[in-house]
């Protein structure tokens, strides 16, 4: 090396393995919040989605959710399948078909919110509530903004009761 030491990371400073950490404390709470959702976590994001009803389409659903769109196909069949949402014309694109949440649907999201809001400030639990939403504010920035296209599927599902 030449003339340059190199400088170790502690813990605090190494995105990649902060990152580890919260993914796989993600990855193991959710699943039993969500029971046997059809797709799990996947499908439960999905429909989250589909309530936004942002996304013209079912390829528009997987660019989002970066889901690839052979897969999304499964994802929205299942979901269709337990009468989460369904599929109709688009009335902008007659190729296209919207996917549309039934009301089925937005009772699961309406059901589910409360507990995957509670699994998620448990891995987030060395944050205070205001720590909490700053870091969602500025993961969904870092994101590219991706994550911040609108009001949750909660907030959605609240304003509509």
């Amino acid at each position: 090396m030449s003339g340059t030491t190199r400088k170790s990371h502690s813990p605090d400073q190494d995105l990649g393995w902060a990152l580890g950490v919260l993914l796989r404390a993600y990855r193991d709470t959710l699943p039993p919040t969500l029971g046997d959702f059809p797709q799990g976590a996947r499908g439960y994001q999905t429909l989250c989605e589909v309530v936004r009803a942002e996304q013209p389409s079912q390829l528009a659903l997987a660019h989002r959710l970066g889901i690839d769109r052979t897969v999304m196909t499964y994802v929205i069949d299942d979901l269709v399948a337990a009468n989460l949402v369904e599929r109709q014309p688009n009335p902008s694109d007659r190729r296209q078909r919207r996917i549309v949440a039934t009301p089925g649907g937005r009772d699961a999201v309406a059901t589910l919110c409360g507990q995957v809001a509670a699994a998620e400030a448990a891995v987030l639990g060395a944050l205070d509530e205001q720590e909490r939403t700053v870091f969602r504010r500025l993961l969904a920035k870092a994101a590219g903004g991706l994550a911040d296209s609108g009001a949750d599927a909660c907030e959605i599902i609240d304003a509509t009761s």
